[in-house]
């Protein structure tokens, strides 16, 4: 009844396989069950380790996004600082033409000014020797003025006639001045109205006035050797009384003066007269 050895290893080989009970006590008997439960933990902790790395590994994917989108988030703030760079330097390359063209204007404006300088410089010369001159003609007229005084009484039927000389003295001494006002001296006539009825001023008074016409244009002259302030409220009624003796305006009401009151002056700028002097007295 004895089994050979081959039919015996067949035996044991299929009672493994198909019997796990016998299976069991084979493992354990041959110290297995150990090797097989350390084998199973290992697995365990393998698939733990394994379960960890793969949580990690999202952690990090996850890291690597959240890395990926600040870099595109700073590189979007870099395009727009760029291109807050390139605005501010082309307002900057603006300003700077800017600047140029006002350094530009500001040179040209300094050569202005020291041309107007120098200009200024030849007036005060020629307003030097205008005073100089001014002094000379003061000087002589005081002295005429003088003269004239003292021998009133005697010249007194020839007063009239040296007052109109005296008036074309003054007219020729600020020739240059009326000439640049369009007016000739030369040409200046006396205008004379004896209101007989009373119709615009008194009755019987007369009324004088230098008068001179150009190109239709008007102008009433008054001439002075010192003019004071009741004389340019004579002039500006008089004026006014020719104005309506002849029927039109005046085109410009002139004073001719040597001296005038600074009251005077004020006046007469006042009520819109030109006014043409040598020297303003306090």
């Amino acid at each position: 009844m004895g089994l050979d050895v081959v039919e015996l290893k067949k035996r044991i080989i299929d009672l493994l396989r198909e019997d796990e009970e016998f299976r069991l006590a084979v493992t354990g008997l041959l110290g297995l069950d150990a090797i097989l439960l350390e084998l199973k933990k290992l697995r365990e902790d393998f698939n733990k380790f394994i379960e960890l790395e793969e949580k990690r590994w999202e952690e990090n994917r996850l890291r690597w996004e959240e890395q990926e989108r600040r870099w595109e988030e700073n590189n979007r703030r870099w395009e727009e600082n760029n291109k807050r760079w390139e605005e501010l330097n082309k307002r900057w390359e603006e300003n700077n033409k800017r600047w140029e063209e006002n350094w530009r204007r500001w040179e040209e404006n300094w050569r202005r000014w020291e041309e107007q300088e120098k200009r200024w410089e030849e007036n005060n010369k020629r307003w030097e020797e205008a005073y100089r001159r001014f002094e000379a003609i003061e000087a002589e007229l005081a002295r005429l003025s003088k003269a004239v005084a003292e021998i009133g009484v005697v010249l007194g039927s020839i007063g009239r006639r040296w007052g109109r000389d005296l008036e074309r003295a003054v007219l020729e001494i600020y020739r240059h001045a009326l000439e640049e006002r369009g007016i000739e001296p030369g040409k200046v006539e006396k205008f004379v109205y004896v209101d007989s009825e009373g119709k615009y001023y008194k009755k019987g008074a007369r009324i004088e006035v230098d008068i001179y016409v150009h190109d239709e244009r008007l102008y009433l002259i008054e001439v002075k050797s010192h003019a004071e302030y009741e004389d340019v409220e004579w002039f500006h009624d008089v004026s006014k009384i020719v104005e309506k003796v002849l029927g039109r305006e005046a085109d410009k009401l002139i004073l001719v003066a040597v001296h005038i009151d600074e009251e005077a002056l004020e006046r007469a700028r006042e009520l819109g007269m030109d006014v043409i002097y040598g020297a303003a007295i306090p």
